[in-house]
């Protein structure tokens, strides 16, 4: 048995192939954890999609910051972008049930002590506070009010965390934070306009694994999200997006379960990705 943490796929699902066929990925023995971004921009969305739901549980996907804008689109709320490539998901005769297992998918999840976001966490959550928020949203997302709350999702204000926000407030923050945070301040205070590496900080900002008194820090974490960052290992800290939309990697990481605390980074298998789009496309 082996787990495997994979970084943002965006519809590259030759790719996916291809690294899953490296890692004699097998779905009886194997558990895959996807960090978010499944979908969107790359040239077979609903091939990925497809595939990753084949696989039952064997493949534990997070939402991303394109999967909820896939959502939002589907449900009338969003229009799509010049350079979505949604259309196969949305035409698709099981469109309903593809849609569902998205809805259903967590901001966040636990494996052998290890904390999975898309993006980030704020430097005022813990990593439990982290997980029961991303429990909280998931519950609201996935029933009853969820579609009406894509209506509400988008927007940067609040930009920072405060434990008396409730509704649609509340929620904004959680999702901003998880699925499209790159820079803050130290006081949690959210950047949504810099996207390239984490030498690029805004003045007074910082990339948000390294706020001095994170709650979190204590705790390892992987992320996506950030494909100008790259690849990125530190101790208690893993980036996994290595652009693969862009011509880079696609990077999954073989966790090695210990008998005591967390399991570690065994080794790093990357392939190669063809590049589907231009920069800023």
């Amino acid at each position: 048995m082996a787990l495997y943490l994979i970084g943002d796929l965006q519809g590259c699902d030759e790719a996916l192939q291809r690294l899953l066929h490296t890692l004699d990925f097998s779905p009886s023995r194997d558990t895959l954890y996807l960090l978010g971004d499944l979908v969107n921009r790359g040239p077979a969305s609903l091939a990925v999609l497809r595939r990753l739901m084949g696989y039952g549980e064997s493949a534990q996907c997070l939402l991303g910051n394109h999967d909820l804008h896939l959502l939002a689109v589907a449900a009338g709320v969003r229009r799509a972008h010049r350079s979505d490539t949604l259309d196969e998901i949305l035409a698709a005769p099981d469109r309903a049930e593809l849609l569902h297992w998205v809805r259903a998918r967590p901001l966040a999840l636990q494996v052998e002590g290890w904390l999975l976001v898309h993006a980030g966490l704020l430097p005022q959550w813990t990593a439990q506070q982290a997980l029961a928020l991303a429990q909280e949203f998931s519950a609201m997302l996935s029933g009853s009010e969820g579609p009406d709350w894509l209506q509400r999702m988008y927007g940067n204000q609040p930009d920072r965390w405060s434990d008396g926000l409730a509704g649609d407030e509340r929620w904004r923050v959680v999702v901003n934070a998880m699925t499209r945070l790159r820079f803050c301040d130290a006081a949690g205070r959210m950047d949504f306009d810099s996207k390239e590496g984490a030498g690029s900080a805004p003045a007074g900002y910082l990339p948000w694994f390294e706020v001095p008194g994170r709650r979190s820090a204590d705790t390892p974490i992987a992320f996506g999200h950030w494909s100008t960052l790259g690849l990125l290992q530190r101790d208690r800290l893993l980036a996994l997006d290595t652009g693969c939309l862009w011509g880079g990697c696609l990077s999954a990481a073989r966790l090695q379960p210990q008998p005591e605390g967390p399991a570690k980074v065994a080794e790093i298998i990357q392939v190669d990705c063809p590049q589907t789009r231009q920069p800023g496309v």
